[in-house]
């Protein structure tokens, strides 16, 4: 790869990976435009860790405050809100594991097409203007319950078809349950700690069994722009969320899934 799209990979990662607008259709886009080959595992490894960085530095207070609460509290009676909202990300995190572990071969193989891309690109984007327009978005993130949590985590399974976008449908989730829009935010935010952290992994599994050889250079940049425009993403959509709302990412998600569908059917 050359830098330009070593940097124009890595910022599309970095920013994909929290909006609501799905990663799967904009890493499809370059291959259709410009024909440019797959990254690697070497350097998907380095931009999810990079993505990773940008969301732990920007919560580290949260996450410092729920660690150290899970650590004391998340066993005993006495629940505080910190321990509870860390135990409220592992729940939400493990029906994902649960049905990724099952099914991940069979995505693989069947799933990740331009059309079905395309397809839960316009879908889901229709949804998260329905849960957008009609929610009550009354309650904060402290307010969440358990049942709520429950139904966030099986609405992440969906974004295990590609197209569908993980921060998207968590918050569609969310809106649905009458969570504020920032309180969507930040737990799905939250709830990508574990989930990138786990595709990090396993890519960092396949990368050691391909024996894949190394650039350390397009790593090191990668991480970096990774970083760089996640953590940008992530202070900017916060600030904004409450103002500008889910419309914009709707339009969006149409617009990209009718550009993939042309690709397909030109």
């Amino acid at each position: 790869m050359t830098l330009f799209e070593i940097i124009i990979l890595a910022i599309i990662q970095g920013v994909t990976e929290f909006l609501p607008i799905s990663s799967s259709g904009h890493l499809l886009l370059p291959a259709e435009l410009f024909g440019w080959v797959s990254q690697g595992l070497a350097f998907d490894v380095a931009v999810h860790v990079g993505s990773l960085l940008a969301v732990m530095i920007y919560f580290r207070q949260e996450i410092g405050q729920m660690t150290v609460a899970w650590v004391t509290q998340g066993f005993s009676k006495q629940q505080s809100t910190d321990s509870k909202l860390a135990w409220y990300v592992i729940v939400a995190t493990i029906p994902a594991v649960i049905i990724g572990f099952l099914m991940k071969g069979w995505i693989e193989e069947n799933a990740r097409t331009a059309l079905v891309i395309a397809g839960t690109t316009i879908i889901f984007g229709l949804l998260l203007w329905y849960a957008d327009a009609t929610a009550k978005r009354e309650q904060e993130l402290e307010g969440l319950t358990l049942k709520q949590v429950i139904y966030i985590g099986l609405a992440q399974v969906l974004a295990l078809i590609p197209g569908t976008s993980r921060s998207g449908i968590t918050m569609t989730a969310g809106l649905m349950l009458g969570l504020k829009r920032e309180a969507c935010a930040r737990f799905s935010f939250l709830l990508s700690i574990p989930v990138i952290l786990g595709a990090g992994l396993l890519a960092t599994l396949d990368l050691l069994n391909a024996n894949e050889a190394v650039d350390w250079y397009a790593l090191l940049y990668g991480a970096a722009f990774s970083f760089v425009s996640a953590y940008l993403c992530i202070y900017l959509f916060l600030s904004w969320i409450s103002r500008i709302g889910m419309l914009p990412f709707v339009i969006y998600r149409l617009a990209l899934g009718v550009i993939l569908l042309w690709f397909v059917f030109a």
